[in-house]
């Protein structure tokens, strides 16, 4: 199978492309072999945005090519001794191909005689085993990548040489996620068996950063954890929701882990600028369920699982990023997730919503929580596996209100300021006192006025 140069040329970053293809040519020119690899022939291939670029240049040595590259400006070393070169300004990762030795500390051996496909091997997945040679547009699949990715399927060229690396156990979760494929038999019992101890913390953050971030379904990989039996490791506390039963007149689609999921695909489609926290928050919702659902005169109950949630919130998000701000805005929006239906259903007042939009503030707002009650009321689907896509008239009810009492995206602003209190003699802590006490008259009251509040304040002097 041939790619047309075209189609190569045309799926990378035209930003890129002139100085990329200067490079290339000369490259040729002095004899060396040069494949596009990895990410970017499976880019090409699914017709998707190319992000990864990566060119493995073979039949040169690492001294030849270094010289080659530095006639286009300074090199710079993403590894030396791995033989991978970065030229200033051209995110392009040029590497040798390489053999590694087994083990965690890996002794690597650069080989610019190796053929492309024993290169190709060292690969994780059979998807990113692929290569397309610059000098001919050749499709080089030795592996089968191509035929997987058109049947969906995950499958390692090498399980002995896949089991080397524990990160590639976080990239297969991902990427069942990302591109909606499935493992087959042989990768998913490598991954249910290999050791996934001794990655960093920040790789972990950056493989579950793909999941969430680049999927349209990011349950996918969650649920492949449990198939496997490897979700108990790696989410302890999300695995404690499977079995946890629901009432099945509210929740029709069966436990907490299953109504989780749900929500956290339902998040992804929500209007919000912070997404990633959205997911968490919807992810970590209903945590509190696990020590607080008790059968009461024949039906389930979770009396105050919103605030018995936020300490394993904080556990599982401690899992997922190392934002301690964001930790903190989960464990708040979880803490506070029951409230749109809360209000509409007990017919809130202005002061309620002014209250709740107080203490979001200054980080979120009720919108943001309404978008998280959308993704929890969708998580009801009996079908399982999706989420609903029904109309939610009660959450467009609770915006409807903060919208009237003009705290939707901020809170009611201070009537009165410290510029005011000064003259009655408030200053230091006390002036911090007085105008807290006059921000909570303000939104108590709701046709509060700068006039109506200035006077409770020199009342409470008297």
């Amino acid at each position: 199978m041939f790619i047309e140069k075209s189609l190569l040329l045309a799926s990378i970053p035209t930003q890129v492309l002139p100085k990329l293809t200067d490079v290339v040519n000369l490259l040729l020119k002095e004899g060396a072999r040069v494949y596009a690899v990895g990410g970017i022939v499976r880019d090409i291939l699914l017709k998707l945005p190319v992000h990864d670029l990566d060119i493995e240049v073979h039949g040169i040595s690492a001294e030849k090519l270094e010289e080659l590259l530095s006639r286009f400006g300074t090199v710079h070393y993403d590894g030396k001794s791995f033989g991978v070169f970065r030229l200033h300004e051209l995110p392009v990762d040029w590497s040798l191909p390489r053999r590694d030795s087994s083990g965690r500390k890996p002794v690597v051996e650069v080989d610019p005689s190796m053929d492309i496909a024993t290169a190709l091997k060292r690969r994780d997945l059979t998807m990113n085993a692929m290569a397309i040679d610059f000098s001919t547009g050749q499709l080089i699949d030795p592996y089968g990548g191509f035929d997987d990715l058109k049947n969906k399927v995950l499958a390692t060229p090498d399980p002995a040489f896949f089991i080397q690396d524990p990160l590639r156990f976080y990239r297969v979760m991902q990427f069942i996620a990302r591109f909606e494929m499935q493992p087959n038999a042989e990768l998913n019992q490598v991954c249910a068996t290999m050791n996934i101890e001794h990655i960093s913390a920040e790789r972990i953050h950056a493989e579950f950063d793909k999941l969430f971030m680049l999927s349209a379904r990011p349950s996918l990989g969650i649920r492949w954890l449990k198939d496997i039996g490897r979700l108990s490791e790696v989410l302890p506390e999300i695995a404690a929701l499977v079995g946890v039963p629901q009432e099945p007149s509210w929740h029709p689609e069966g436990d907490v882990f299953e109504h989780s999921m749900q929500a956290c695909d339902a998040a992804v489609s929500r209007p919000v600028t912070d997404k990633k926290l959205l997911l968490y928050a919807a992810l970590c919702h209903d945590l509190g369920k696990v020590t607080t659902t008790k059968k009461i005169d024949g039906r389930w109950r979770s009396f105050n699982h919103e605030a018995a949630g936020a300490e394993p919130a904080k556990k599982v998000c401690s899992r997922l990023t190392g934002n301690k701000k964001m930790i903190e805005l989960v464990t708040v929006l979880v803490r506070h997730h029951m409230a749109p239906g809360q209000f509409v259903a007990q017919k809130a007042t202005a002061k309620a919503y002014k209250k709740l939009a107080h203490i979001l503030a200054p980080d979120l707002n009720l919108f943001f929580l309404a978008q998280l009650a959308y993704a929890d009321k969708s998580g009801r689907n009996p079908e399982k596996n999706y989420p609903l896509q029904t109309a939610l008239p009660q959450i467009d009810e609770f915006i409807e209100h903060a919208q009237t009492y003009g705290v939707l995206y901020e809170p009611e602003k201070p009537l009165v300021t410290g510029r005011d209190l000064m003259p009655l003699g408030f200053s230091g802590p006390a002036l911090g006192r007085a105008l807290e006490r006059a921000y909570t008259y303000q939104i108590e009251h709701h046709n509060s006025t700068h006039e109506t509040v200035l006077r409770y304040v020199q009342r409470m002097v008297k």
